[in-house]
């Protein structure tokens, strides 16, 4: 591990939800979309979406 962080190597499952995913997901939540709605509209689950959302907050 230490030889992968050396050559920039992180490790672990890549982030579902990027910066652009975040912002569009808290403009629609503003305007009172569902977090349902949203998560199947940007393809995660409702579960990361929470997730993301609370991280903001």
């Amino acid at each position: 591990m230490d030889a992968a962080r050396a050559q920039g190597r992180t490790g672990g499952r890549p982030a579902v939800m990027d910066a652009d995913k975040l912002a569009a997901a808290q403009a629609r939540k503003a305007k009172g979309e569902s977090v349902t709605a949203i998560a199947k509209a940007l393809g995660v689950s409702r579960a990361t979406l929470y997730r993301a959302l609370s991280d903001t907050e």
